[in-house]
């Protein structure tokens, strides 16, 4: 199931407009919200669940979103003490709620030796039971700056990677926003972003109305899919309703965006159609890769035609995330085939009226 479009996060339950599913339902509506992420566990216990009435706390707000259209994530914290017991309460919860997607919250615990080994065998075991579901990884943004959280072990197990990029202490989202995007593209294996910004106050600290405005406007110009933010109840308070504004009133998705030539590019690849993908060539384009160059619609035709099928038979492509605009892209992308897979597919294009003048693919084949 993907995601498109503005999430909000809710950490307790109660804190938000006292608890009310239709009140936060309707809020979410309004604001044309098209996912919410409600935390329903930390470590190995049950969150969000009053246990002095024996009541779920989460059932009914997801009753109440799931009713108005809006899918319902879970998420939870964790701290790699014991990664089956917390895989398995994750999984439990999951199960008794019946939610459209899960996110893994992990943080500084993840930075303490040994704990790769957690992370794999807590995303092996929740990987296997919850097959059917898309699951985010939730951490810091700037892999560079935090190398000891285990990413590979937890990322190559996730559909989608929603860093958190709270500009905290600065206004300068926009920037960082972006450092974020191109580390994790450099980060193997690459997931689509979904990053998480600033909607709360701490000390003297709070983003601006402009600022979330720059944030949001940067998501769609790094082509992502959805952004989130954090936290619903800090967001409510009467200081900050500015930013809830700005939020709401922002109008991702409103009308459908045309067909980025990266995806034109993936469809035309994935019909096996050598004419298909010429046609979003120049005539005199180049094509590069680590080995050669060539150059025209002859060349490209045989590469496409030929080579490409004796390497990668049945091929099926997926992209993964692109950047840039006007007359340049970088785009990842992995790959399967019955004779081999890529997870590291890395090109960029130059484009001349429309059409690709500039093509270099970069890639390394993996399996038999």
């Amino acid at each position: 199931m993907s995601l498109k479009g503005k999430g909000f996060y809710i950490w307790k339950v109660l804190n938000c407009d006292y608890g009310d599913p239709e009140v936060i339902a309707k809020r979410a509506r309004v604001a044309n919200l098209s996912h919410v992420l409600i935390k329903i566990s930390d470590g190995v216990k049950t969150y969000n669940y009053d246990f002095t009435r024996n009541v779920d706390l989460v059932a009914p707000v997801a009753a109440a979103l799931r009713a108005n259209g809006i899918q319902v994530w879970g998420w939870q914290y964790i701290y790699g003490f014991d990664p089956i017991a917390e895989a398995r309460m994750a999984i439990q919860r999951m199960n008794e709620l019946n939610l459209h997607g899960f996110v893994i919250n992990a943080e500084g615990e993840f930075k303490q030796s040994g704990k790769a080994t957690a992370a794999r065998k807590y995303m092996q075991e929740l990987r296997a039971a919850l097959s059917h579901i898309p699951i985010a990884l939730s951490s810091y943004r700037f892999p560079s700056i935090h190398p000891q959280i285990p990413w590979r072990e937890f990322l190559e197990k996730c559909d989608y990677n929603m860093p958190q990029v709270y500009w905290l202490h600065a206004h300068n989202p926009g920037p960082q926003l972006t450092r974020t995007v191109r580390e994790f593209q450099a980060l193997q294996p690459y997931r689509p972003v979904i990053p998480t910004g600033a909607a709360f106050t701490e000390h003297s600290w709070r983003p601006t109305p402009a600022e979330v405005q720059t944030f949001l406007n940067t998501a769609q110009e790094l082509n992502l899919g959805a952004a989130n933010f954090w936290e619903w109840a800090n967001a409510r308070a009467p200081s900050m309703e500015p930013v809830w504004v700005t939020i709401r009133d922002y109008p991702w998705g409103a009308e459908p965006l045309p067909k980025d030539i990266t995806e034109e590019y993936v469809i035309a690849v994935n019909s096996g159609q050598v004419e298909n993908i010429l046609s979003l060539y120049d005539p005199n384009a180049v094509h590069i890769n680590s080995d050669r160059m060539v150059k025209g619609n002859d060349a490209i035709r045989e590469w496409y035609g030929q080579i490409v099928p004796s390497l990668f038979p049945n091929l099926k492509m997926t992209l993964t995330g692109y950047t840039g605009k006007d007359n340049s892209r970088r785009f990842t992308w992995t790959a399967s085939s019955s004779r081999g897979n890529v997870e590291n597919g890395n090109d960029t294009l130059g484009i001349l009226n429309g059409k690709i003048a500039y093509h270099y693919t970069y890639f390394s084949k993996t399996g038999a």
